[in-house]
């Protein structure tokens, strides 16, 4: 009797276990429609901030690196870029990688620094 009730809590749960990933991913899956950049998780900015990177690198257009970095989050490409590197060598990215980083980072900040003037 007790071999009978436990076969069945068996089926039991493994019945629930395929209705809910059935349900799940045939009957509602989710559905991301228009999904903002700056949602990502830190490690996924880091990535695009790098590919945003080996796109300057190949066309060396300053402003629309910019522009791209402006469409992960309203924060200074600057600031985003930092971040990327600190994130890049915490997950183990190659010398390449950084150095690619360290490029946009150096231009960016040429860009974004004030300029004085002289007398």
């Amino acid at each position: 009797m007790r071999i009978k009730r436990l076969v069945w809590f068996f089926i039991t749960i493994a019945l629930g276990i395929a209705g809910g990933i059935s349900y799940g991913w045939l009957v509602n899956p989710v559905k991301y429609v228009n999904t903002p950049l700056y949602s990502l998780r830190d490690d996924y900015k880091a990535d695009y901030v790098l590919m945003v990177a080996e796109a300057y690198q190949n066309e060396h257009d300053l402003i629309a690196a910019k522009d791209d970095l402006l469409m992960l989050q309203n924060e200074s490409p600057v600031r985003l870029v930092q971040q990327a590197v600190i994130t890049g060598q915490e997950l183990g990215y190659s010398n390449h990688d950084i150095e690619l980083l360290g490029k946009l980072l150096q231009d960016l900040q040429s860009i974004s620094a004030p300029v004085e003037a002289t007398p």
